[in-house]
């Protein structure tokens, strides 16, 4: 059953939004496609603040749009510390990553390994991607469908939560598929615009709604206003924050396709840095403003204990107050907002995954098989991995949706936490690749596997260690440098 708390004006900023989807979409694939590196990187010919934005709108999903209240309504301000380590990440990128792919003239971050230890380890990284990032980007999936099944439905059946997988599909294959990644980073200014603007709406009506409270006095007495950590053991403690998050940001924006696939259709090298930093100067203020959302909730509410659930599944408390109090108008483009946070994601991993499937495992194939094979094959190619990889997130969105009820291990916590299994070991063989003349193309699968299984095994569910994420992802990371030294770069 369709939302009937959905009023006309609700439904006619939901359908004006699909229609700018869908003129957009047209608009921005308009121009013949003759390679897959124009399909992949767009011949380096991007705008720096659309990359920027690009990069920003990549970092966000339905579950950042949906979390990040969550966590000042719950508990403070203290996240902003991982995006000031994001921030430091990418100074780190931009200035030993950023050069080094441009100087091989890279379409995918992989292609560094294989000039320093051969074809095999790039596609032994490529191979590790993949499956991090359909695992951990299905499970997004999943998340953001449930929100907007919840919305749309009024209910999280099985029926309701396949077509919601589906609009969010169809919505990042109507850019990806056609237009590439230039398509996909001019959608993201769009998708970007959307839900920052659904983000300050919320924070007005929110602010205004509270005018006879003294909100700021609410916040101090019960310590929502606390900004740095200082603690030696919290999640996003000083000491957490230069150490694991900031080795997992350097991995999410410098060894991570999805990402570092925007950083690559900049002009030059310069750009490319310029884009990345910039694209977190500019995220910072917008995860004040949503972390503004969560406080302001914490006021109207003036309680962490209501009841947040929906049939049974546990919502955050912006979805509690999108369901239940969100009025007219409001609540229509704070949905729009959500798939908007969603679509930026979902398109982006579509791309990225094509691009190290093509060009760091087929291409390599089929030109061995036929060194005549044109770029039409390539491009067709391209777009139909594309289709294959929107499929494989849709089954493996379903398979959250399933596991999630019957299986005792949570599988959204872990498979959005999958790409650290995978980060650990891409950050030991890089580092090592860039800082050190060690490695060889045999260590690099006994390095990847090494940071996977570290990682393994310091989690609650294998042998019950109770250890932070933060030490996880840098005793890992270790582990997988320590192999990498065991043997003496060859020479090639």
């Amino acid at each position: 059953m369709i939302n009937s708390s959905f009023t006309s004006l609700d439904w006619f900023i939901f359908l004006a939004y699909f229609a700018v989807l869908a003129f957009s979409s047209y608009w921005f694939s308009r121009q013949k496609i003759h390679t897959s590196r124009e399909y992949f990187t767009a011949s380096n010919s991007m705008p720096l603040l659309a990359v920027a934005i690009s990069i920003l709108a990549t970092t966000q999903s339905a579950a950042t749009f949906l979390g990040v209240p969550e966590f000042s309504y719950t508990h403070n301000f203290t996240l902003i510390g991982f995006y000031f380590s994001s921030l430091l990440a990418v100074f780190f990128v931009a200035k030993f990553f950023v050069p080094k792919f441009y100087a091989i003239n890279a379409i995918t971050v992989y292609e560094l390994l294989e000039s320093h230890y051969g074809q095999s380890a790039k596609k032994q990284a490529g191979i590790m991607f993949l499956i991090g990032r359909i695992m951990a980007s299905g499970a997004r999936l999943y998340i953001a469908a449930l929100a907007i099944s919840m919305i749309l439905f009024l209910d999280i059946l099985l029926p309701h939560m396949m077509i919601s997988i589906f609009i969010l599909l169809l919505g990042a294959l109507a850019y990806t598929y056609f237009g590439g990644v230039k398509s996909v980073i001019l959608s993201d200014v769009i998708q970007a615009i959307t839900y920052v603007s659904a983000g300050l709406l919320v924070v007005y009506y929110l602010y205004i709604s509270l005018s006879d409270v003294a909100i700021l006095e609410i916040l101090q007495e019960n310590n929502k206003l606390t900004f740095i950590d200082t603690s030696l053991d919290g999640k996003f403690s000083i000491i957490g924050l230069l150490s694991g998050w900031l080795l997992l940001n350097i991995a999410a924006f410098g060894l991570d396709q999805d990402m570092t696939q925007r950083v690559l259709t900049c002009k030059t090298k310069e750009e490319a840095s310029s884009s990345l930093i910039l694209s977190i100067l500019f995220t910072i203020p917008i995860v004040l403003l949503f972390l503004s959302i969560g406080a302001l909730l914490f006021v109207h509410y003036q309680s962490t204990d209501i009841l947040q659930n929906f049939k049974g599944e546990k919502i955050t408390v912006f979805m509690y107050y999108i369901l239940n109090e969100m009025p007219e108008g409001i609540r229509g483009f704070v949905t729009v907002g959500a798939i908007a946070a969603a679509l930026s994601s979902t398109n982006s991993v579509l791309g990225a995954l094509s691009s190290v499937a093509i060009e760091d495992l087929y291409r390599p194939y089929k030109l061995k098989k036929d060194a005549s094979t044109d770029e039409a094959h390539f491009i067709k190619a391209s777009r139909n991995a594309v289709l294959v990889f929107a499929f494989l997130l849709f089954l493996m969105a379903i398979l959250s949706y399933f596991w999630q009820r019957y299986a005792d291990l949570s599988l959204i916590g872990f498979a959005l936490g999958v790409m650290a299994f995978a980060y650990t070991g891409l950050l030991g063989v890089f580092f090592s690749a860039i800082f050190t003349s060690r490695g060889s193309k045999k260590t690099v699968p006994f390095a990847l596997f090494g940071g996977f299984l570290t990682v393994l095994i310091l989690q609650p569910y294998t042998f019950g260690f109770s250890i932070g994420f933060a030490w996880q992802i840098t005793i890992g990371t270790a582990v997988s440098f320590a192999i990498m030294q065991l043997k003496t770069k060859e020479k090639r």
